[in-house]
């Protein structure tokens, strides 16, 4: 039996799929500009989070009846948003600052996904992308958290690589939603 959040993760496909894009070309233009001003950084990391956190945000507005999982993509979205806001209105508070944002940032959406990849029992097989970009955002946190003086410099490489590998895992993801084949679902039209 096929359920309405499999119908719902096959109809939003694409909005995964924009996240993971969003994510690597972040990731691309931190790696390839890394002369690039503290303040430009402080706001392309800005857009990013707002960016992000405002299509999961819609997304589980939109699905809130069908999915069980929205309240987690909710509460992502949300901290995605808050985090954006609050780099936005203070971008002089120094790369420090910034960076335990991120960490925290990294942290908290990781232990969100992990969360949304093991709501839905006997589905781990199908959910392993979203599990192991969870994984690394927490992991990423932690090393932003344990080790603060490795420079900003390190700061936008490790930013970089991490939101190319995160957003080649959401690209992942969507492309196995959209391949899945759909059976209707008893009593849907």
């Amino acid at each position: 039996m096929i359920t309405t959040e499999t119908h719902a993760a096959h109809r939003y496909w694409w909005v995964l799929a924009l996240r993971g894009l969003f994510a690597v070309l972040f990731g691309l233009v931190a790696l390839i500009f890394p002369g690039i001003a503290l303040l430009a950084l402080i706001y392309v990391f800005a857009a990013y989070a707002l960016i992000d956190g405002i299509m999961a945000v819609i997304v589980s507005l939109q699905e809130r009846i069908s999915s069980a999982r929205w309240i987690v993509l909710l509460l992502e979205g949300l901290a995605s948003i808050i985090i954006g806001i609050v780099v936005l209105a203070w971008p002089g508070l120094g790369a420090l600052l910034l960076l335990y944002l991120v960490a925290v940032w990294a942290i908290v959406t990781g232990i969100l996904e992990i969360s949304a990849a093991f709501m839905i029992p006997g589905s781990t097989a199908q959910e392993w992308a979203l599990a192991l970009a969870g994984i690394l955002s927490v992991v990423f946190g932690i090393l932003l958290i344990v080790r603060p003086g490795a420079g900003l410099l390190a700061l936008l490489w490790l930013v970089g690589i991490y939101a190319i590998i995160f957003g080649l895992l959401f690209i992942v993801r969507a492309f196995q939603l959209r391949g899945k084949p759909i059976r209707s679902i008893p009593g849907s039209s």
